[in-house]
């Protein structure tokens, strides 16, 4: 009997509810509140974080996008304008494009640069003084963008025969006095070291 009862006071013992149990559990749902409003805070950083680097990169983009329009439209003059000649009265064709339109300041830009006469050439293709006017007329283009007061020249018409010194040397007078291709009105001065007379002739 004194066995039996033992035992059932035992089994009691461990029927007994944990008093603590509602304050643990209070404790508990006190973390989970907590918990949860801390991952709310964190949710909304993040979506402002992300706001802030899709408006960044949005403003980039146009940024990009509105200097590049302005120079693809502007190169293609340029470079016209660099080498029309009598003979050829067109002058040549220059374009920029994308390689990567969605996010074009991930990628590069290709120039294309096709002189009076010549057929489409990759830019590593063309002659030496080719590239001088394609590499001018890149250079012109971008400065009707983002003008400076002057432009230092060291010895750009090394590569150029007579004739094409002497297109260059047009130009940048016409530009010294707001004429020309992209000039839209407002002179540039250049500062030029050459070391070709007819340079200066011109």
């Amino acid at each position: 009997l004194r066995v039996s009862t033992e035992s059932k006071a035992a089994a009691l013992a461990k029927l007994e509810p944990n008093m603590k149990a509602i304050h643990q559990y209070e404790g508990i749902k006190e973390r989970e509140r907590a918990t949860v409003e801390e991952l709310e805070a964190c949710r909304k950083k993040v979506k402002e974080a992300t706001d802030l680097y899709e408006g960044i990169k949005a403003e980039r983009t146009a940024s990009f996008m509105a200097a590049f329009t302005h120079i693809a439209a502007a190169i293609d003059r340029v470079y016209k304008e660099l080498t029309l000649s009598d003979s050829h009265p067109l002058g040549g064709t220059a374009y920029l494009s994308l390689e990567s339109p969605d996010e074009p300041y991930n990628c590069g830009i290709k120039f294309t640069a096709m002189p009076p006469t010549k057929r489409f050439r990759d830019m590593d293709q063309l002659s030496g003084g080719e590239k001088t006017m394609a590499a001018l007329a890149l250079l012109f283009a971008i400065h009707s963008y983002r003008s400076s007061p002057f432009f230092v020249l060291d010895e750009v018409d090394a590569a150029l025969d007579k004739t094409n010194v002497e297109k260059m040397a047009a130009f940048i007078r016409n530009r010294s006095h707001g004429l020309g291709a992209s000039v839209e009105g407002r002179p540039c001065q250049s500062i030029v070291i050459s070391l070709k007379d007819y340079f200066f002739d011109k």
